[in-house]
């Protein structure tokens, strides 16, 4: 089908794959991305992931600040279909209605779940058993069209926002390249969302990145892996900041204040939460690399740990 053309619009490393399906399968005339950002300690200009595959193909670009403001020069398009993934800004009405198929965006969620901008985050904070792609034709509202297709996923005990984020954009790229061909011949029933039904993924805020050990160590340990490995969680030890990127769950009953380093193992540090505790087996202390919790400890003397407050 290539001579279907189609304008993306996407932005971080999770809408790669849907973009390079796309360009496999369709004819991509123009790719839409964010504006670069700064990136690490020396703020570094650096391009968007779906820059970097709009540049590899010489497929022509659009980085507007803003969207809204910005897209009457995309409107003189000749266009087929507008898919988008992870974006970043709303879209305008007058380009959704731009294109003979329409616009539609591959969601990391089983709509009307999780609508917003931290929807695979959320289902793993939230402990959720399984997630999904949504294809849904855009309105004007976020993540509130009709629904095309969707195709469930389960989120396994050990999965982390990488490995989740990378298995949900492997499957939405699947069922991308299979709802596209229903969608030109019509052969779809779109399904009108449940208002009633509707969750919201609101993006994280840095507050939330701070583990708080009066909760329970499911709680923290689901928070770990829904931010691992960025931007990540962190504790305060002795006033410095440590990122933790992995852990599990300890089987401890020890007496202790809530975020005492009750336990020393060989891979791993146990620090006492509202129920049992909670093991750090992977960390980045301030002004270190990540590093495994046992080479840490083989660092420092492991017996001062014992008995000091975490917060």
């Amino acid at each position: 089908m290539k001579d279907i053309k189609v304008l993306f619009m996407g932005t971080p490393e999770f809408s790669v794959n849907i973009l390079n399906g796309l360009i496999e399968n369709y004819n991509v005339v123009k790719v839409v991305s964010q504006p670069d950002k700064r990136v690490g300690r020396g703020k570094i200009l650096t391009n968007t992931p779906v820059k970097e595959v709009a540049l590899k193909n010489n497929i022509s670009l659009f980085q507007p600040l803003n969207i809204k403001e910005e897209y009457k020069e995309l409107m003189n398009l000749d266009i087929d279909l507008i898919v988008t993934c992870a974006y970043g800004q709303i879209i305008p009405s007058e380009l959704i209605n731009l294109p003979k198929y329409g616009a539609i965006n591959v969601h990391a969620s089983l709509l009307p779940k999780y609508r917003g901008g931290a929807p695979i985050q959320r289902s793993i904070m939230n402990g959720d058993k399984k997630t999904g792609i949504s294809i849904m034709y855009m309105v004007d509202k976020m993540d509130a069209g009709d629904i095309i297709s969707q195709e469930e996923l389960v989120i396994e005990n050990d999965d982390n926002l990488d490995t989740l984020s990378n298995k949900l954009s492997k499957l939405g790229t699947s069922l991308l390249l299979k709802t596209i061909p229903n969608i030109i011949t019509n052969n779809i029933n779109p399904i009108k969302q449940d208002e009633s039904k509707v969750v919201y993924a609101k993006t994280i805020k840095r507050e939330e990145e701070h583990l708080d050990f009066n909760d329970s160590s499911i709680n923290i340990y689901n928070k770990i892996r829904s931010l691992a490995n960025n931007p990540a969680t962190y504790i305060i030890l002795s006033d410095n900041i440590i990122k933790v990127y992995n852990s599990r769950i300890g089987e401890s009953n020890k007496d202790g204040k809530i975020g005492e380093i009750i336990n020393i193992y060989k891979d791993g540090i146990g620090i006492k939460c509202k129920d049992k505790e909670i093991i750090l087996t992977v960390i980045k202390p301030s002004g270190k690399k990540k590093m495994l919790v046992k080479d840490y400890l083989n660092g420092i003397k492991k017996d001062d740990l014992l008995g000091k407050i975490v917060v």
